[in-house]
């Protein structure tokens, strides 16, 4: 059973009703006896824990992802190709710029 929150227009008395959702709504303020008793708009009072289905199948949905996975790693060093001013010849016997002799 939900819990409404209801407050009286006259003297300002708020006050919280556990009630059924098909119950009529409170009209008389139980603090002036007036007929001014009105249901207040407020948030709901619950929280979802644990490991059910909002934590497996919607918690985070909306989470962007931290890097693309067919994205090309940049190439290191040792795999770099010389650039065309490079002093190191490309020619000779292991092909020049990606082995240790050079």
């Amino acid at each position: 059973m939900p819990i409404y929150e209801y407050r009286c227009e006259s003297c300002g008395h708020q006050q919280e009703f556990l009630q059924k959702v098909g119950d009529a709504p409170l009209t008389v303020c139980t603090q002036c006896g007036k007929p001014s008793f009105s249901k207040m708009l407020s948030a709901a009072g619950f929280q979802l824990k644990g490991s059910g289905w909002y934590a497996t199948d919607f918690k985070n949905r909306g989470a962007k992802p931290a890097a693309k996975a067919d994205a090309k790693p940049e190439p290191s060093k040792s795999e770099a190709k010389p650039a065309a001013g490079d002093k190191k010849s490309s020619s000779g016997g292991c092909g020049g710029g990606g082995c240790a002799c050079h």
